[in-house]
């Protein structure tokens, strides 16, 4: 599903070893502990096009095989959480950050992450939404937990107002048992995470993570 053994890029090793793993014989194998289903897919941010298209294949191949599969996108989920706030708000806070940005671009950032972070952090944020929708593909059928998987992307959009690592945390225990793959922009160094590659790493993970 990758290119030539001459293009092959770490991106491309890591959704091999997903594809593999989540195909393993007796069920999807991206977890050592069989009660928490949860992996990381770790990629750069430049290469976010080429982890669609991977990741677009990877669900088409599923699918052919008889999988069911849930694309989850964060910037949707974050940008109906700022719709949420209504046209004004909108407004007020983006002709502040204007204003702000023009004497400091430092407190312009901080004050946007004053007024976004709340609305998309914590377990009523972008968490609970993610949950929703999990919620509402395991009632519209009857899932089969080893055939079954969701993708979670576009994370990168929530940059710098959101860590991954309290999503997981959030979610946990209220995926109906299916495997859930985050498709993480960032850098890994060991077992740390580099949000973007911009933020502090972050050890917080329990998930394995690819690749």
């Amino acid at each position: 599903m990758s290119g030539s053994l001459f293009e092959r890029t770490p991106l491309d090793v890591a959704l091999e070893a997903l594809e593999r793993d989540l195909k393993a014989e007796g069920g999807p194998a991206i977890s050592a502990m069989r009660n928490y289903r949860f992996a990381i897919l770790a990629y750069r941010p430049g290469d976010e096009l080429r982890l669609r298209s991977g990741i677009r294949r990877l669900s088409e191949s599923l699918v052919s095989d008889g999988w069911d599969v849930l694309s989850i996108s964060m910037q949707a989920l974050y940008l109906e959480r700022l719709r949420s706030l209504g046209e004004d708000a909108l407004a007020s806070i983006a002709a502040r950050e204007r204003r702000t940005w023009a004497k400091s671009p430092e407190r312009a950032l901080n004050y946007l992450a004053e007024q976004i972070s709340p609305v998309v952090e914590g377990e009523g944020g972008i968490a609970s939404e993610v949950i929703a929708r999990i919620e509402r593909f395991a009632a519209d059928k009857t899932l089969d937990p080893d055939r079954t998987v969701v993708f979670i992307g576009r994370a990168g959009a929530l940059y710098p107002f959101f860590r991954t690592s309290s999503l997981l945390k959030h979610i946990d225990g209220k995926t109906f048992d299916l495997p859930v793959v985050l498709l993480y922009p960032g850098v890994k160094d060991n077992n740390a995470l580099s949000f973007m590659g911009r933020l502090a790493a972050d050890r917080d993970y329990r998930p394995r993570i690819y690749p």
